[in-house]
């Protein structure tokens, strides 16, 4: 992990390069009907083919049983221990949109939803309404005004945003008002601590002047707020692991996360075609690439089983473009599960493979829960994927005498 205390010693620089292809809620579960996950259900040749010439295994991403948030989930791959590391959903996606965050500031993830004349929740996303809708409504958002706090509302993509308050002795010790589940009224934020009892005023303040400020839209007519999050201070992935790194992500709250583990952002579109194509066009300026895979995530949150198996097909035709640079490492990985049949994140092991020109192949046929369990790293810690990573890349020297 990167607070390994002798890390120092045992970290060398090296002409290398490794890859790191983060798909997120690239992990599943069978479907009781077919007895297939999603990645078993996939037509996917060229992961099926990298995967018989990798080391493959499974990963935790915290602790078995635990259902992991996609901060946790990355932090644990790039070698934090996400128990120790706590970063707030809602910092991420102010810091990945661009927001300006100063000691102190208290940051949230708002997602716009849709209720009814009773005030109960139709659609936690709004219908996940494009931004070309929402943005004007954050516009309307940001003109709202609460005492006890300079409050700023943003923009980020599609039905999200990020409210930020400004003041004195803020507290992110807050309750979210998200009750993740249909059907349900938005819960009231509450403090979590004394000390929170003016952000929770604050806040409560703000959901009520949004349900005015919305009121009569046809979907976006309410808010809902969550990852309540200060600034936090972590460890430099540059400094610690000496290496020029680079992160390439079109969702602002994955740029926002590494660029808080010291990455380089690159500018990058919306696709992941064009993510590719940015990796391409930088890769001799860096020695470690970050890139990253929504839309597996997304139809498994929405309980969509075929909407994942395409969006693994699709995935699997980039392979080969990710496989012509030629890196020291490629890994191929998630930062945790989202099975259809569950609709949100889940506990479930992670398939994972590292392919560099020390691996061969260990006879695993296809890349999939099943059969990653039976490879040679067997279920490993998350936090071990960036340890494996510097050692097949000729960066780590032998430990002690």
């Amino acid at each position: 992990m990167i607070d390994f205390p002798y890390l120092d010693q045992v970290v060398q620089k090296a002409d290398s390069k490794i890859v790191m292809l983060v798909v997120d809620g690239l992990g599943g579960a069978p479907r009781p009907d077919i007895r297939l996950s999603e990645l078993e259900s996939a037509r996917i040749p060229y992961l099926d083919r990298l995967a018989g010439e990798s080391a493959c295994g499974l990963t935790t991403p915290v602790l078995p049983g635990i259902a992991p948030g996609s901060g946790p989930g990355h932090l644990a791959l790039f070698g934090y221990d996400p128990l120790r590391y706590l970063v707030g959903r809602g910092v991420l996606e102010a810091l990945g949109a661009g927001v300006e965050m100063r000691d102190g500031d208290v940051a949230a993830r708002g997602n716009f939803c849709t209720v009814d004349g009773e005030g109960r929740i139709m659609d936690r996303r709004a219908g996940r309404i494009p931004s070309r809708e929402s943005e004007p409504l954050c516009q309307l958002l940001d003109r709202i005004q609460v005492d006890g706090a300079d409050l700023s509302v943003h923009h980020v993509k599609d039905y999200r945003f990020v409210l930020r308050m400004r003041g004195r002795g803020l507290s992110d010790r807050l309750t979210e008002t998200d009750p993740q589940k249909l059907g349900a009224t938005p819960l009231p934020v509450r403090p979590l601590e004394p000390v929170a009892a003016q952000a929770a005023q604050v806040a409560n303040a703000f959901a009520e002047r949004a349900a005015v400020v919305l009121k009569g839209q046809p979907r976006a007519n309410m808010v809902l707020l969550r990852g309540w999050s200060l600034l936090p201070r972590l460890p430099s992935m540059a400094e610690r692991y000496r290496m020029k790194l680079a992160a390439v992500a079109a969702y602002p709250m994955y740029r926002g996360l590494t660029s808080l583990a010291g990455m380089d952002v690159l500018p990058t579109g919306a696709t992941f075609a064009d993510e590719v194509r940015t990796l391409r066009e930088h890769y001799e300026e860096y020695d470690f690439f970050y890139i990253h895979y929504k839309p597996a995530d997304a139809a498994g949150e929405d309980g969509d089983f075929a909407a994942k198996v395409r969006a693994l097909e699709q995935l699997d035709e980039h392979i080969p473009s990710l496989l012509e640079l030629a890196a020291n490492v490629l890994l191929v990985c998630g930062d945790h599960a989202t099975p259809a049949i569950v609709a949100g994140h889940s506990w479930h092991p992670v398939p994972f493979l590292l392919h560099s020109r020390l691996t061969v192949g260990e006879g695993v046929e296809r890349f999939s829960e099943r059969a990653c369990a039976q490879g040679s790293l067997g279920q490993i810690p998350a936090t071990s994927v960036m340890f494996l990573a510097l050692a097949h890349a000729g960066r780590l020297v032998k430990f002690g005498a």
